[in-house]
């Protein structure tokens, strides 16, 4: 490939990442199949080369939402076909008794794999024509399921590690991760809602706050202060796992489920407070505490009073 036509492919690469940082889409740009096809491959490269988990996760989920948008459009035959590739069991069941308003049945485990993690009652098993295990499906339903294996599948393939680059492509990875660190600021300040009023944060929860922020990492116990904290003040659970992805070690699933266990809408649907002030002096966690601290025994108090 000539050096214009690989330059191409390489901007191209990098106008998928930068879509997917900023919108969580990829649109499609490039009618050349020589530059889009090949712009795909490179910018996984990109992606893993960056080693960061916002551009990892939005750029899978990214590309996952444009397949399922291009499958909208196809005949049933191929979907049938992308089907297969992830093993499958669909069918499609025009003529069947079942049919109308469905467009195809897939096997049971199929469809559980896909659909647990959705929250929208109609993906709910009680909710769905279920028939000699399989359950039946709309086109755009079906699409929307495939979406969630190419989704793991990009996942994997970001995972790759990724040798050493030409410096060329390496300072074009390393824009897309100042552009990441400039999305993480502006994650923060559109996922806390306005009636939540950090400025009467107390400065251990504060400091943690501005840490998580940040994209670093903080101890257990950490963790568990500030998401207990943040549930008791009237943030939502998807508040607060959207809060949490600008942290580097981000995983969705186990956030989620961390985080609905803490605020009790799971397991023993227990709604935990945060720990009291000597349990968090103990972890190191008290930082820089100000007047107000001292007339206080626990983070929530000083809320309140603030």
């Amino acid at each position: 490939m000539a050096s214009s036509e690989f330059k191409s492919v390489l901007d191209r690469a990098e106008s998928r990442i930068e879509e997917a940082i900023l919108f969580r889409t990829v649109s499609q740009k490039s009618p050349n199949d020589d530059i889009e096809i090949p712009s795909f491959p490179i910018a996984v490269m990109m992606v893993a080369a960056t080693a960061d988990s916002l551009i990892k996760s939005r750029y899978a989920l990214a590309e996952a939402k444009r397949a399922s948008e291009l499958l909208e459009d196809e005949r049933k035959e191929k979907v049938m076909e992308i089907a297969t590739i992830f093993n499958w069991k669909l069918r499609i069941v025009d003529g069947d008794i079942n049919a109308p308003p469905y467009d195809f049945a897939v096997r049971f485990p199929d469809f559980l794999k896909n659909a647990t993690g959705f929250h929208d009652k109609k993906w709910k098993l009680v909710n769905r024509l279920l028939f000699n295990g399989e359950v039946y499906l709309t086109k755009h339903e079906v699409s929307r399921l495939l979406e969630e294996e190419v989704r793991r599948y990009v996942e994997g393939k970001l995972d790759t590690k990724v040798g050493s680059l030409p410096q060329s492509i390496m300072n074009r990875v390393n824009l897309l991760k100042q552009l990441a660190i400039a999305k993480r600021g502006e994650i923060r300040r559109e996922e806390i809602p306005k009636d939540v009023i950090i400025a009467a944060f107390p400065p251990c929860i504060k400091g943690l706050y501005d840490t998580m922020a940040s994209g670093r990492p903080v101890s257990h116990i950490g963790r568990f202060a500030l998401t207990s904290f943040l549930v008791n003040i009237g943030m939502s659970v998807e508040d607060v796992v959207n809060f949490f992805r600008s942290v580097s070690d981000f995983d969705e699933r186990m956030t989620r489920y961390q985080v609905e266990h803490i605020a009790g809408v799971r397991g023993s649907r227990t709604k935990y407070i945060p720990p009291r002030c000597d349990t968090l002096r103990t972890h190191g966690i008290c930082h820089n505490p100000d007047e107000i601290c001292k007339r206080i025994r626990h983070p929530l108090a000083y809320y309140r009073r603030k």
